[in-house]
């Protein structure tokens, strides 16, 4: 903290021997710089920012309340405590003087001992307030510092999670780069929608976005000879797929247990929704809880969107890839029974969106 002995008193007086007054006053205690009008108390400002202002009303050319004024309305200066000491006694000129950002006001004659015991009251309070800033910049910077450790741990605890679902299944690379811009384009298409407009916020979106490569992670834990089958799966062969969704819900959750987490973060929840809901279907026919409509949570519903027309476009060992066309056809003919009506309307809206990132992150670019 910065010492009162270490302090700068400005001393602005048109009255060389109210000056000379003052600086015997006050040398013994502060550093002290003298300024004769408003014009050169504004330069010694500019070339040297001092912690206090003692400022005459009455000078020549620019008067007390303009230089006041002026400094208040600087973003560099404002901070500067102000205080008039004229001869100037009625109570509007004080009233002008507190308006224009004064702290105190002193009328002349002045006593010594008032105007020392008000210099080291308003310097103290300065030196606080000074300090506390400092404070709270550094603390600032400390949660900030934080929230970008935080960031980019979740960042890598994704991506770690992600390639290890991509050593299972080479597929998953491209994919999970897709459907991630699929479902941030969905949302933001039906963020305007007022069935969503309330939890279709910038940040629920960005954890949309951050969250959505996890939605296959539980299929780290299907056998290779179902994972990897080129053909169609036998009833017991999809019951045993099926379960990658409770696999990956069950990884969240014994993690948060492992980490004694008292209340579910929002990356976590919407993590969480994305991995155990993306296969719900809005008639109840889906799995694995056989939700229903607005039942089946928000994130679930954009995704199963995005994982589906991902799916219908990209190269699988079991057929080649649909065209963009034969895809939509495929998600309209879903209306009200696999898909939420209007988040397939934000869907068509947005299909050449889709088919922009399809292209983009195609499997053999990324």
């Amino acid at each position: 903290m910065k010492k009162l002995n270490n302090c700068t008193v400005l001393i602005v007086d048109d009255a060389v021997i109210n000056i000379d007054i003052l600086v015997s006053a006050l040398e013994n205690d502060y550093d002290i710089s003298v300024a004769l009008d408003g014009e050169s108390a504004l330069e010694t400002v500019k070339k040297e920012k001092p912690d206090l202002i003692l400022l005459d009303i009455n000078m020549p050319g620019i008067d007390g309340y303009e230089v006041c004024h002026r400094l208040k309305n600087s973003p560099v200066y404002k901070s500067i405590p102000i205080i008039f000491l004229t001869g100037l006694t009625s109570l509007k000129n004080k009233t002008k003087g507190f308006e224009e950002g004064a702290v105190d006001y002193i009328t002349k004659p002045f006593e010594i001992s008032e105007v020392k015991a008000r210099v080291k009251t308003h310097l103290e309070l300065a030196v606080i307030r000074h300090e506390l800033k400092n404070n709270n910049e550094l603390l600032e910077q400390r949660v900030w510092e934080r929230t970008r450790e935080l960031a980019i741990t979740q960042e890598v605890t994704i991506h770690s999670l992600t390639s290890l679902a991509e050593t299972r299944d080479n597929e998953t690379g491209g994919h999970i780069m897709r459907t991630r811009h699929y479902i941030r384009i969905l949302a933001q298409h039906l963020e305007t929608n007022p069935r969503f407009a309330k939890i279709l916020t910038p940040n629920y979106i960005e954890l949309l976005f951050k969250t959505a490569p996890l939605h296959d992670i539980g299929k780290v834990g299907i056998p290779d000879r179902i994972l990897l089958k080129p053909g169609k799966f036998t009833d017991e062969e999809f019951e045993i797929m099926k379960a990658h969704t409770t696999l990956g819900k069950e990884a969240l959750d014994r993690a948060e247990k492992y980490c004694g987490v008292l209340e579910s973060p929002d990356f976590i929840i919407v993590a969480r929704d994305i991995i155990y809901a993306h296969h719900e279907k809005w008639d109840g026919s889906g799995y694995p809880q056989k939700l229903s409509g607005e039942d089946i949570p928000l994130s679930g519903r954009l995704m199963a969107i995005a994982d589906v027309y991902d799916a219908l476009v990209s190269n699988r060992v079991y057929r080649p890839p649909l065209s963009h066309k034969a895809a939509i056809k495929i998600i309209i003919d879903g209306r009200g029974s696999h898909f939420d009506p209007d988040i397939l309307d934000s869907f068509l809206e947005s299909k050449e969106q889709f088919k922009e990132i399809s292209i983009k992150f195609a499997d053999d670019k990324v």
